[in-house]
């Protein structure tokens, strides 16, 4: 997957929005303002971080060399995956998903809602 298929899939989920707070070449994915995905645009590699259970997240990096500890990020919590190696793009799919679902599931309520109206 290359990053603009990255940031279609991204940007075709409910009240998602894309900034750059940090500055001008890491582009942040946000669900209603908060963070679930991270790329850099400069970057020599295209990668991205996603939030991800621990759990998991130890089984996905024991388990796949193209899958590391969060670059920069709670490294419990995240991940950096490769995209342009050996991921399938269906695999990938299912790891942005994961991302954005326990970002939405950590949502408090009024928020929750307001993605429920978007």
């Amino acid at each position: 997957m290359n990053i603009e298929e990255f940031q279609d899939y991204c940007m075709s989920k409910k009240g998602v929005e894309a900034t750059f707070p940090f500055d001008e070449t890491t582009l942040v994915f946000k669900v209603v303002g908060k963070i679930f995905a991270i790329t850099g645009l400069e970057a020599e590699e295209f990668r991205v971080n996603l939030k991800c259970d621990p759990e998991w997240s130890v089984e996905l990096r024991e388990e796949h060399e193209d899958i590391i500890p969060g670059w920069h990020m709670n490294k419990q919590h995240w991940n950096t995956v490769y995209f342009e190696r050996e991921l399938s793009d269906k695999f990938l799919r299912q790891l942005i998903d994961h991302s954005y679902d326990l970002i939405v599931k950590s949502l408090p309520k009024k928020k929750k809602e307001l993605l429920r109206s978007l």
